[in-house]
């Protein structure tokens, strides 16, 4: 085993151990676990939100793509991801003021049984996907670093993170967020001129690869425009994230906890493109999951490189812990509590919530095994959980007019638009998720304006004056 690896497990030590502490001592009912008992505040909220969200896709993702066809215009994927969370933090207000669990509960309320029935299945079935890309990212690391057998690597990672959700819920991984976030963008922002240097030079780099890799809009202005939509769509409905804004203390930490991270996502974004073209210049024919640890295992020094690996396993751990306390607050509120057993005590949550966990991380486990493309996972979870809901669910939070009818079969179409999108190979370089949003909004509006002059009533608003009064009391 190399110094870098000690490095990393000492790293992973103290986050567990940060992790038990919190644990122990603001965990009281299942509304802690899974919603942190919706007291962060706009550093917290901003911290926890950013690891979410840079995790696997946004460290070893980016220098996969920047290692690939992407090139050095792989950065925009996370620039991306910042504007998006910008554009939500305009909707985050009326998600903390809906004084919600999860997003099917809030379809539930506007539309009816049927749209939260199909909207909790799409939710839970992505949130698998993403979870995996997660361990993938985790394992990739641990591979390069030890030099184990990935299969290996992936089954102890994904029983790792399992373990490291089941300890604490939200409020053990809002509080090790805070600590992921600062190490990985500051040791990221560190490291990434000093592996430059170290590997020849950002001159090295244009003398060595193709022009097209070095290009700021070789992905294409259409792609960089496709990814703010998905993300603003993904961001808007995923569970792991509006969990996130319903956590938060009031609407006002909500939206300033949102534009914080999405300043701090803007900023990070090139850094790990960078370190991806440093290897393509000088490990041609390696895995391109490998690329990041590779150039900083190669070109940064064992202290840098051992904690900015480390918090690079931390943010990729915290996303995977995101995704699966998101699948247990689907299942114990959405399926559990709704359908199977409506008295549940708080004490039937907390274990069901726990059982959740063990059952989504086996099944990650599964998935990761096929060693797929970490970007390529993420994006078909964010395809299958946002396409069909984002109009029901983002336009159904502002606008009145909408009916039952118009939720439900907005879901539907627009995620029969996605498939059949996907299936067809993307045609004109339009992604799936964004034709399948678009059918789904113009399904919504078109319905809801035919069904309201045919004197149809609208839907109940899922924002009540109760829950609007609610909300005020903890302003």
């Amino acid at each position: 085993m190399t110094s870098t690896f000690y490095v990393i497990i000492a790293y992973m030590a103290v986050m567990v151990g940060i992790g038990l502490w919190v644990a122990k001592r603001k965990i009281r009912e299942s509304e802690d676990f899974l919603l942190a008992g919706r007291q962060l505040g706009p550093f917290m909220m901003a911290g926890t939100l950013a690891a979410a969200e840079i995790g696997g896709g946004s460290t070893l993702g980016v220098a996969s793509k920047a290692y690939g066809e992407w090139g050095f215009s792989a950065g925009w994927y996370v620039v991306s991801a910042g504007i998006g969370i910008f554009l939500v933090s305009f909707v985050a207000p009326y998600l903390r003021k809906s004084m919600a669990t999860t997003v099917p509960e809030i379809l539930a309320r506007r539309y009816g049984r049927a749209s939260h029935i199909i909207t909790t299945f799409l939710s839970i079935t992505a949130l698998f996907f993403a979870t995996a890309a997660q361990v993938i990212a985790t394992s990739s690391i641990i591979h390069v670093v030890t030099g184990m057998d990935l299969t290996m690597v992936i089954i102890i990672a994904g029983c790792v993170i399992t373990a490291y959700t089941l300890m604490g819920g939200l409020v053990s991984v809002a509080f090790t967020d805070i600590v992921h976030i600062l190490v990985i963008t500051v040791g990221m922002a560190i490291a990434m001129p000093i592996i430059l240097h170290n590997a020849g030079g950002w001159s090295h780099l244009v003398n060595t690869l193709p022009a097209h890799q070095m290009s700021l809009d070789n992905v294409g202005w259409k792609t960089i425009f496709g990814l703010i939509l998905m993300y603003f769509m993904t961001f808007s409905t995923g569970q792991e994230a509006v969990q996130r804004y319903f956590a938060a203390r009031n609407a006002k930490v909500a939206k300033t906890g949102s534009f914080m991270c999405s300043c701090l996502m803007a900023l990070y974004g090139f850094i790990p493109a960078v370190i991806g073209l440093v290897a393509l210049a000088h490990f041609p024919n390696i895995d391109p999951n490998s690329a990041l640890p590779m150039a900083a295992q190669n070109f940064a020094p064992t202290l840098i490189a051992g904690v900015v690996l480390a918090s690079v396993v931390a943010a990729t751990m915290s996303s995977a812990s995101g995704n699966m306390l998101a699948v247990s607050t689907l299942f114990t509120k959405d399926v559990f509590q709704r359908y199977m057993r409506p008295s549940a005590t708080d004490k039937d949550l907390m274990a069901w919530s726990k059982g959740a966990i063990l059952f989504v991380g086996a099944c990650s486990i599964g998935i990761a095994l096929g060693n797929y493309s970490i970007i390529s996972l993420l994006i078909l979870a964010f395809t299958m959980r946002a396409a069909g809901p984002f109009a029901a669910f983002v336009f159904g939070l502002i606008y009145k007019p909408a009916t039952a009818h118009a939720g439900l079969f907005s879901i539907i179409l627009g995620s029969i638009a996605a498939v059949a999108w996907q299936q067809a190979g993307e045609p004109w370089g339009i992604m799936a998720i964004i034709f399948g949003a678009a059918v789904s909004t113009v399904s919504f509006f078109v319905i809801s304006k035919i069904e309201i002059a045919l004197g149809v009533e609208p839907a109940p608003l899922a924002i009540t004056e109760e829950h609007e009064r609610a909300a005020a009391a903890e302003e």
